[in-house]
């Protein structure tokens, strides 16, 4: 619960889309990542994927840290 995993793309230095884990989905915060993250969130399975990430990246690697 109180963890998060985050995905995010940059061009410039500049953030333009990121999947979090606690919203299941990308939002994007440019013009072109707005397009990219409609893209990436009508791919199921993609978002599937990262979603299992929090539960198989992120909570085993809790206790090591």
């Amino acid at each position: 619960k109180d963890i998060e995993y985050i995905v995010s793309y940059h061009y410039n230095l500049d953030e333009i889309t990121r999947f979090s884990s606690s919203l299941g989905k990308f939002v994007g915060y440019t013009e072109f990542g707005v397009k990219q993250a409609d893209h990436f969130n009508s791919q199921a399975s993609y978002l599937a994927g990262l979603r299992a990430q929090k539960e198989t990246y992120c909570k085993p690697s809790i206790d090591v840290d």
